[in-house]
């Protein structure tokens, strides 16, 4: 068994940047130990005071999103408007052609 010890190699995995162990003879991972990953905080309080923060970014990003979802008939109203009185102003120009068209 002395003799395998020696044969295995070290390599670090391409994704998770682990150190795997490899038998050459058997052509199996013999040992896996992961990365160590640095603490995303330093403490408690700072983690709470990001999830505060997290909190009201969602909150405006919804506040955001609602706004639009109010504006939206709005817009398309004044789309359909502006497309009307182009067709009524020149009614001799070509329909547009749509993909369903083109088939």
């Amino acid at each position: 068994m002395a003799k395998s010890q020696k044969g295995m190699f070290e390599v670090a995995c391409p994704c998770c940047q682990a150190a795997l162990k490899i038998d050459p003879v058997t052509q199996a991972v013999i040992s896996h130990q992961a990365k160590e990953r640095p603490r995303t905080f330093e403490d408690l309080d700072a983690a709470a005071c990001r999830q505060k923060g997290e909190a009201e970014r969602r909150e405006q990003a919804f506040q955001k999103s609602v706004a639009e979802h109010k504006s939206h008939h709005d817009v398309l109203n004044k789309k359909f408007d502006e497309l009307l009185k182009q067709a009524k102003a020149n009614p001799d120009a070509p329909r547009p052609l749509r993909d369903i068209d083109l088939d």
